[in-house]
């Protein structure tokens, strides 16, 4: 219930701000008694990691939560909530939150983390990568459309096997992007269905966007590689550990920026 609250009030303090909404680049995720929904003000919100780490079943609740919060938003909205003096204060202070984390994640993306800064976090935490890397055998359909995949993925949740989804719906995207992909691993060229399939349990359907298409996968088999995972198959994972570790340096640097060139700061 908490986290609800605070989503709530994220939401509200989002509306302030006047996104673009009328983005015809923006996909659509929900509509909400007129009221769009889009990926990108989602992910936005979530943060790209979470959204990422998700598997379609966390984001398929997560969308239903954020409807439900929106549901909630707005009948606060039409009860005129938002003008009573608490609300606006911790809308105020919600606001606040999220400008400054916007503005710490701003300097972030700024920061730029050489290949010898990766290898060497690399070999100073090479225990932690030293698991075998696991192969997975994965299956895909490619469908032209989010709406076809979504009902493809539905389908084979309500029970369609997914070798008869494939005879039945590859036809409509080109055929070379459906059928057994065989064992992918982290370093291939297909390092995206591999990270997805990852995230789901064996013979489990999942959703995922790739170039100008949509898939619906499973993974039929996994395997051990017969080498440890090597550095070119984590480095996106450590350039995430480092910028998490240099979150707090930025925290202060920033702070110490911005009361140098801000006015005066009075405590009573």
């Amino acid at each position: 219930m908490k986290n609800l609250r605070f989503c709530l009030i994220i939401l509200l303090v989002l509306s302030f701000f006047g996104c673009n909404r009328e983005s015809k680049s923006f996909e659509k995720l929900a509509e909400v008694n007129g009221e769009i929904l889009y990926l990108e003000e989602f992910v936005a919100m979530m943060g790209e990691d979470n959204w990422m780490a998700m598997d379609s079943s966390a984001r398929r609740k997560a969308v239903e939560d954020w409807v439900n919060i929106t549901i909630l938003a707005q009948k606060a909205k039409k009860d005129k909530l938002l003008e009573r003096p608490g609300v606006k204060q911790r809308l105020d202070i919600a606001e606040k939150k999220v400008s400054a984390n916007a503005l710490i994640a701003e300097r972030l993306s700024l920061i730029n983390i050489s290949e010898e800064q990766l290898f060497s976090y690399f070999r100073v935490h090479r225990a932690e990568f030293m698991e075998p890397v696991q192969f997975y055998r994965v299956q895909r359909i490619c469908l032209p459309s989010k709406i076809q995949a979504e009902n493809v993925f539905e389908k084979i949740r309500d029970g369609l096997d997914f070798m008869q989804a494939l005879n039945r719906y590859k036809s409509e995207a080109p055929l070379h992007l459906s059928g057994d992909m065989g064992f992918l691993k982290p370093s291939s060229a297909d390092s995206l269905f591999w990270l997805s399939a990852r995230q789901l349990e064996e013979g489990e359907p999942g959703l995922l966007r790739k170039d100008d298409y949509w898939y619906v996968i499973r993974y039929t088999e996994k395997k051990e590689g017969d080498d440890v995972a090597n550095f070119e198959d984590f480095k996106a994972e450590i350039r995430h550990k480092i910028l998490l570790e240099k979150q707090e340096d930025v925290y202060r640097q920033l702070l110490r920026e911005t009361k140098a060139q801000a006015g005066k700061v009075f405590y009573y």
